[in-house]
């Protein structure tokens, strides 16, 4: 490739005389003359001080940067935002999260395309800056590399922060009392990185690696370590290799390659969120990726890594015995993947994955095909009478198959949560959460609190909780969530009522109530969506273009006629 070609956007901007004035403004952040020769690396960095699962980020960027330079680019770094999950669960504010995802990624796509960068490397920490990085490297299809920040180490006696919101039940329940609940509270985030089990990070970190959109092992390193900076000096060389080879994201994100993350998402158990996220990043892509494809795919995957919430072992213990890339060479033999899939690399996962080894002899986090933890996927895609256009149930087996209860029916993630901790949720019940979806909240708040109260007062084998938001990926018992049609648009949640008998069947893919269409039309012709407070703003303008959870909850924008 001739130079021009390396360069095919940074040179819109600085060549020829007339873009002096571009020229004269990057020579006053550091380019010499030498610098508008190479092909620009954007940068992008979710570091902020909001979260510590990316404060350690701005490192890890200037290592990048270092990486791209020494590749033969220019790296340059630029933000973008992060809210805390973790912080902003069981508020308000976490209405602002699942939006957040669209933020960062028209953020990554306006200053990618703003300044003409030619190749993109994105470092993400958290849940929704994640999908967010890879959908912008969708929308621009240019070579792009994302890096994962890493995971946190585990905190006293193995906790993480799922640990402080079931102590938080277990103080309700009288188990513990306030000076243990603070003895876990300070205890529980040593420091940097994502959140410690195969929660929705961990899970999104392993299903970009498998879809072929970042390094071999990237999803695998603790956040503060040699390995992840190594990971970013690696970063720079690759996404050269792509510009000077033309690989670009669309060639990479296939639909087999997203077939492939769906895949390594079931075998780690991993988090209910990552059907809504792999539905948007698909969607950005152009590839047809919906909710049967879960099932289609499930139904010959078992689960098999015993990591939390629904298992034992934390993140950096899978790590310690070789992290995803065994089980994804084991998935790879077994038929299970696709290994021609292009990647990152420049290679194929068939490729990347030829001379790894298996795990240690004597581990027992990852199982053997012939003793799962679960014979098929964990992710039941739900249909009935509840959820005409689907639902998502994240159901280990552990809790049973099976589910039928009587409805305790609230209007908000805090009414509910107030009941589990006043004792008001009796066994048996249904807990029904209703207006969380991504048109009714807006924005389709996480509903770890309540799955986390349910858990520490021991009620998680019975008591069931269904909504229409969704849940983080710590939430495990009998839970329910992206319950299609949502409440706020007249979906038959929101005409459920208390006592209504709700069965859930995990095996026949079923959710219903047990009330006759003729009741159901009435209680419709009486149904009024409640007023929102939300007016203007982003929360607004999301709820405007917002699509269905069974959608991926993207924003799509009216139709412009030409």
């Amino acid at each position: 490739m001739s130079e021009k070609e390396l360069r095919r956007y940074s040179r819109v901007v600085v060549d020829g005389n007339e873009h002096a004035p571009s020229r004269a403004m990057l020579r006053a952040v550091g380019f010499t003359e030498d610098d508008f020769r190479r092909p620009q690396i954007g940068i992008a960095s979710t570091w902020s001080m909001v979260t510590p699962c990316n404060m350690h980020i701005d490192g890890l960027a200037k290592e990048a940067a270092k990486s791209a330079d020494e590749a033969g680019g220019k790296g340059v770094v630029f933000n973008t935002i992060s809210v805390s999950d973790g912080i902003s669960m069981g508020t308000p504010g976490m209405r602002y999260s699942l939006v957040s995802r669209e933020i960062i990624a028209d953020s990554i796509e306006a200053v990618t395309a703003a300044e003409g960068f030619d190749g993109l490397v994105a470092i993400g920490g958290c849940d929704k800056n994640m999908p967010a990085c890879v959908m912008a490297m969708a929308r621009l299809n240019r070579p792009a590399v994302f890096i994962y920040g890493g995971t946190i180490r585990p905190g006293a006696q193995r906790r993480d922060i799922v640990s402080v919101f079931e102590a938080v039940g277990a103080l309700s329940g009288g188990k513990i009392d306030e000076a243990e609940l603070l003895e876990v509270e300070q205890t529980a985030i040593p420091g940097p990185g994502a959140c410690g089990g195969m929660y929705t990070a961990n899970t999104m970190a392993s299903a970009i690696e498998a879809l072929g959109m970042s390094l071999a092992n990237s999803s695998a390193q603790e956040a503060v370590s040699e390995q992840k900076k190594e990971d970013c000096r690696r970063a720079g060389a690759a996404v050269m290799n792509l510009i000077e080879n033309d690989i670009k994201p669309l060639d990479i994100m296939t639909r087999e390659a997203f077939e492939n993350a769906i895949t390594v998402v079931i075998a780690l158990g991993g988090s209910t969120n990552a059907v809504l996220h792999l539905i948007a990043m698909a969607y950005e892509a152009g590839v047809e990726l919906g909710l049967d494809d879960f099932t289609r795919i499930g139904a010959r995957v078992p689960v098999l890594a015993d990591v939390k919430p629904s298992g034992r072992y934390l993140m950096a213990e899978l790590i310690a015995i070789g992290g995803i890339q065994p089980l994804m060479k084991r998935l790879l033999d077994r038929g299970l993947l696709h290994g021609d899939c292009m990647t990152v690399t420049g290679n194929t996962l068939a490729e990347n994955l030829a001379d790894v080894e298996d795990y240690p002899e004597g581990q027992d986090i990852v199982r053997d095909f012939d003793k799962p933890i679960k014979p098929d996927s964990h992710l039941a895609i739900l249909y009935g009478n509840v959820a005409p256009d689907g639902a998502v149930a994240k159901i280990s087996g552990k809790e049973g198959l099976r589910f039928e209860g009587r409805a305790r029916v609230f209007h908000a993630e805090e009414e509910a949560l107030q009941a589990i901790l006043d004792d008001s949720i009796r066994s048996g019940d249904v807990i029904v959460i209703r207006y969380e979806g991504p048109k009714g909240g807006p924005g389709m708040r996480e509903m770890l609190s309540p799955t986390s109260a349910i858990m520490g007062k021991g009620l998680g084998a019975d008591v069931a909780l269904i909504t229409d938001g969704r849940f983080s990926g710590g939430s495990h018992g009998f839970v329910v969530g992206h319950i299609s049609p949502e409440a706020a648009l007249g979906g038959p949640i929101a005409l459920l009522e208390d006592g209504d008998t709700l069965v859930i069947d995990a095996q026949t893919k079923e959710i219903n109530v047990a009330v006759d269409d003729a009741e159901m039309v009435r209680r419709r012709q009486n149904w009024r969506r409640p007023p929102s407070a939300v007016k203007r703003g982003a929360l607004a303008k999301y709820r405007a273009e917002v699509s269905s959870a069974s959608y991926g909850a993207v924003t799509i924008p009216p139709e412009w006629d030409d």
